[in-house]
């Protein structure tokens, strides 16, 4: 797999305290959401951020790969 970006949302506006688990993500605060978006370089990189929402008792809504190439791939 080539690196992709991805967008990862949460349930919750989270402080910054918890950027730092995420620290090759960006984090912004929408509505509610916090939301991580960054380059994942393959599908280790993602099950681990996967396995971090979990392990901090986070809610995930949704993760989306973003970007044209992403959607190519996914038939979009």
């Amino acid at each position: 797999m080539a690196s992709r970006q991805y967008r990862l949302v949460v349930d919750g506006e989270l402080g910054d305290y918890v950027e730092a688990a995420f620290d090759t993500m960006t984090l912004t605060r929408e509505e509610g959401r916090t939301v991580f978006e960054g380059v994942v370089r393959d599908q280790a990189e993602l099950q681990g951020l996967l396995r971090r929402v979990s392990d901090l008792g986070l809610t995930l809504l949704s993760v989306t790969a973003i970007g044209e190439e992403a959607g190519r791939r996914l038939g979009t």
